[in-house]
């Protein structure tokens, strides 16, 4: 369609200009008022005629008052000739100033030849247009099976400018990835000792976690072609176009060799074979068979490697995980707390931040965070910094932007009634207090009863230091925290609402874990259940069920007594605490709102001991 444009735009140019010529040419005559031969006659017998400009057929006259007039007389007749026979006098005709000129070459190649030629130079011109559409049309069927990988490196394009500078966090998959970009460097540094270069590096890890990120960063740092492409560019309806373009693309990355290959989401057409619902996929097979034939086929001597990225290693073919094709498997974990920090010192370099900002107080009350959830949370305190008409980003800005990305934004139009207000300040009331008088729960944060996404309130609790092992004591903790919410509703109102939904499923999923997964139950220290890894529209659909109908009966009892007790626990905490409760309840009412250090401040004089839990 650009061509088309273009091409239709040179049409109309072409136009314009000969209308322009043919203006040009008429111009002259266009300025003077015609008169028949009897009134030129009239006029140069009665002397009003100055000069007169033969040219050709046309008669340009000038009159004594500088007005001009044309006529025209047969080519083949002479005009002193014509104005004889209209009986005008020598002498008259002897007083103008007659100037006789030949037609100019251009002027007759115009007159002449252009309306001959102009139609048929209008019909090449259309003719080679249209030849011209259709041969790219063939260009493209041709190049159907080309890959469409971008190339970076290549001498041409300038550097990407991302380096591993730009990556914080994720030490030992920069590392990895840097042997990577040495070896193709200085490759005797490693051959020397005979060290074989690695075939490909699987990236893993869950979505935001910087895979694609580390790619551009190794595009960044090495001096060799790198050619980047997605696993569902290979894949086509046709049947062997995704294998052809995996032969083209390896074809051109063995050409410029060194090289990499970054191909990013590879479980598109790297799933396992002769596995999942509806058959076979014939065109993602074969694209996959010539991958694995291309990684380590018959024709190993190419110094290529190869990059991927996937956020799903379960589902990946067998073959092409083995040593000789991905070499190296680099698992890229959620940032820790050091990480979250660094992250947000390099997302926020082009952001002025205000001198009140603290980001390692921001990168503690975002655990589980990704790098790209801690990006949009800068840009989020951004924006809102902007719409406050500020000048930098304050700290509120990012505390606030903490909450909308993980809870969604402030629902101003949502107004709960006074009665709603409070059943929703003794619901977290109720969470806050448990939280703060548990041994083993996570201290609260932040407190507030504005609503946020499809929560009419919540209790922000983070844990104190980031953790990796979790201990049954701490689980049974979190099961009274997710309860207290409907305990204090029963305890204050006598009743319960449809608030606690969620914590119940919550509540309910952390027991079930602990019982069939944990072995943190009565029943023992085996896990209950085979999952399969069967993916069909994105879910799980089935569980292959090792256990019997009594052992499932069995499940069922332990998971009920875990909620129970859970249940005691914040009720008996609730019925002690009860002033406890009524203080954060009439605050809460007040200011909708409890940070950490005001809420500690509150509770304090309420909290001499802490309680411990009924312990199953």
């Amino acid at each position: 369609m650009k061509n088309l444009g273009r091409n239709v735009l040179y049409f109309l140019i072409g136009i314009l200009v000969v209308s322009f010529l043919f203006a040009n040419v008429n111009s002259e005559s266009g300025k003077a008022t015609p008169m028949n031969l009897g009134e030129v006659a009239t006029a140069i017998q009665n002397g009003d005629v100055k000069a007169a400009v033969i040219n050709g057929d046309k008669v340009l006259l000038t009159l004594k008052n500088d007005e001009k007039r044309v006529t025209y007389k047969e080519p083949a007749e002479s005009f002193t000739t014509l104005l004889k026979n209209y009986n005008v006098a020598p002498e008259k005709l002897a007083a103008i100033n007659l100037e006789v000129k030949q037609p100019s070459n251009t002027a007759l190649w115009l007159g002449t030849l252009l309306p001959i030629l102009l139609p048929l130079v209008l019909f090449i011109g259309f003719f080679w247009f249209m030849m011209r559409q259709a041969q790219n049309v063939n260009n493209r069927a041709m190049s159907f099976g080309q890959s469409n990988a971008k190339e970076q490196n290549d001498g041409r394009k300038e550097k990407p400018n991302v380096t591993f500078k730009d990556v914080a966090g994720v030490q030992e998959a920069k590392q990895e990835l840097m042997e990577v970009v040495e070896f193709l460097k200085f490759p005797k540094k490693f051959t020397s000792l005979g060290a074989k270069i690695p075939k490909g590096v699987l990236l893993v890890g869950s979505p935001g976690t910087g895979k694609t990120l580390l790619a551009k960063a190794v595009a960044g740092e090495a001096d060799v072609p790198f050619y980047h492409m997605s696993g569902s560019e290979f894949v086509e309806m046709f049947v062997g176009v995704g294998a052809s373009r995996v032969r083209d693309l390896f074809r051109r990355a063995k050409k410029a060799a060194p090289s990499i290959i970054f191909i990013d989401e590879i479980d598109a057409v790297a799933r396992q074979r002769g596995s999942g619902l509806g058959g076979s996929h014939d065109e993602r097979e074969q694209t996959l068979n010539q991958i694995l034939v291309e990684m380590d086929g018959f024709d190993t001597d190419t110094n290529v490697i190869i990059i991927a990225a996937t956020n799903r290693p379960d589902v990946l073919d067998p073959a092409l995980l083995r040593p000789g094709r991905f070499d190296r498997r680099v698992i890229i974990d959620p940032p820790d707390l050091k990480s979250r920090e660094e992250i947000l010192k390099v997302h926020s370099r082009k952001k002025p931040l205000g001198p009140d900002v603290d980001l390692l107080k921001v990168a503690q009350r975002t655990p589980g965070f990704s790098g790209a959830d801690l990006a949009n949370l800068l840009n989020e305190a951004a924006i809102l910094a902007a719409r406050r008409d500020l000048k930098q980003i304050g700290q509120t800005e990012c505390l606030e932007s903490i909450e909308k990305v993980m809870l969604g934004p402030e629902r101003k139009s949502h107004v709960l009634t006074e009665a709603e207000k409070k059943i929703t300040a003794v619901h977290e009331a109720g969470h806050a207090l448990l939280s703060a008088a548990l041994p083993h729960a996570d201290p609260v944060h932040k407190v507030s009863i504005i609503s946020r996404g499809q929560a009419a309130g919540y209790t922000l609790k983070l844990p104190e230091v980031e953790k990796h092992l979790h201990s049954r004591a701490e689980f049974i903790d979190d099961l009274a925290v997710m309860l207290a919410g409907n305990v204090a509703e029963r305890e204050v109102f006598g009743d319960v609402t449809t608030g606690a939904q969620n914590d119940f499923r919550q509540a309910t999923r952390l027991a079930r874990k602990m019982v069939t997964e944990f072995g943190m139950s009565e029943l023992g220290m085996r896990s209950y259940g085979n999952k399969e890894e069967m993916i069909f529209l994105g879910r799980e659909i089935s569980e292959q069920r090792d256990y019997s109908e009594k052992v499932a009966e069995g499940i069922d009892a332990a998971v009920d007594k875990f909620l129970r007790q859970a249940a005691e626990t914040a009720k008996k905490t609730v019925k002690k605490m009860r002033p406890a409760l009524d203080a954060i309840v009439a605050v809460l009412l007040e200011k909708e709102t409890l940070e950490q250090e005001e809420f500690a401040a509150l509770v304090k004089p309420f909290l001499p001991v802490r309680v411990t839990s009924d312990v199953a």
